[in-house]
């Protein structure tokens, strides 16, 4: 069911869950000025939550943000994290601080990324680097916070309180798997595959101890700095993967959105009740609506796949979070 249609902006969307926003705890990774995270804090901070948390790996970017959010919003509290989801040393120095919090976290959305990094290159851990901070990073993030989203074990859900993690993937994934031979392209869809997976999983394990957690795919706003480094030969690149695949929906020009169109998806996901956590989670959402999985390639949606990925995330972090 559609309930908003593709170009809905996200002041909208925000507008008719105020009500839902407010009085929130919300985590957002990724809130340099001018891209989707901050401009999803700025949106739903006119809607009285109770606590923008707003992580970065440059604070003062996220400070500058703060800044737009209290000429908005002066009465929203705001809280500055330092998260580099690049090194895993430095995201368990972030989350051991997050733990440190009288508050809950009533929502982690996990937006920040990288796209297309060329030539090869390797996070301090020795991963790939969009793999490392688009997956591994946020992998490891929400696991080791988790007690601030969810309540003990034993905790049913119907028992107590429901948090949701949104983990912001993208349409790209449809140019993963990753070959042999590196490909910034292939290696960015990899990482978005992995976004949807780890949803997949989250749902699946915590579903019963009160966690939501969904995809989702903002559309393509060029406004943002996620693509800067890229010149025109850099997204010829992504037509040529989309070519060899076959993927001939993506061969004409792009239909861009707004930055508040961009994140209205970012706001249906984190807020609508539509998506419980019996009905819609761990599912995929684009155009502010939950796709059903026969409307997702397979290697986006596939259990199996996902339980795998949960394993090598383990294993590249070094830690098991058995839930």
């Amino acid at each position: 069911m559609s309930f908003y249609a593709r170009l809905t902006d996200g002041d909208q969307i925000a507008s008719d869950l105020s009500t839902t926003i407010k009085d929130k705890t919300i985590l957002i990774t990724g809130v340099s000025p001018g891209g989707l995270g901050a401009e999803f804090a700025l949106t739903i901070s006119k809607h009285s939550p109770a606590l923008l948390i707003l992580a970065g790996r440059d604070t003062t970017k996220a400070q500058q943000t703060a800044s737009q959010i209290a000429q908005v919003a002066p009465s929203v509290a705001k809280r500055i994290l330092k998260l580099d989801l690049a090194s895993q040393v430095q995201v368990r120095e972030a989350a051991k601080e997050v733990l440190g919090y009288t508050e809950s976290i009533d929502v982690l959305v996990n937006n920040a990324g990288i796209m297309a990094k060329s030539p090869y290159s390797q996070t301090p851990d020795g991963i790939e680097a969009q793999f490392g901070a688009n997956h591994i990073g946020h992998f490891l993030f929400t696991n080791l916070v988790m007690s601030k989203l969810i309540g003990p074990e034993g905790n049913e859900s119907g028992s107590g309180r429901t948090a949701r993690v949104v983990n912001v993937a993208s349409d790209g994934y449809r140019l993963g798997p990753n070959g042999a031979t590196y490909n910034p392209w292939r290696a960015y869809g990899q990482s978005k595959t992995a976004n949807m997976l780890f949803s997949r999983s989250l749902a699946t394990k915590l579903a019963k101890r009160g966690l939501i957690s969904v995809s989702l795919h903002p559309g393509v706003i060029f406004d943002t700095s996620l693509g800067n480094h890229l010149n025109a030969d850099g997204f010829q690149g992504l037509l040529q993967v989309d070519r060899e695949m076959g993927n001939s929906k993506y061969w004409g020009p792009f239909q861009p959105r707004t930055l508040n169109q961009g994140v209205s998806t970012h706001v249906f996901a984190s807020f609508h009740d539509s998506i419980t956590l019996t009905s819609n989670n761990g599912l995929y959402l684009e155009d502010n609506r939950v796709f059903q999985p026969e409307e997702v390639l397979s290697w986006g949606r596939d259990d199996v796949d996902a339980e795998k990925l949960w394993k090598l995330s383990e294993e590249l972090v070094g830690e098991k979070f058995s839930y």
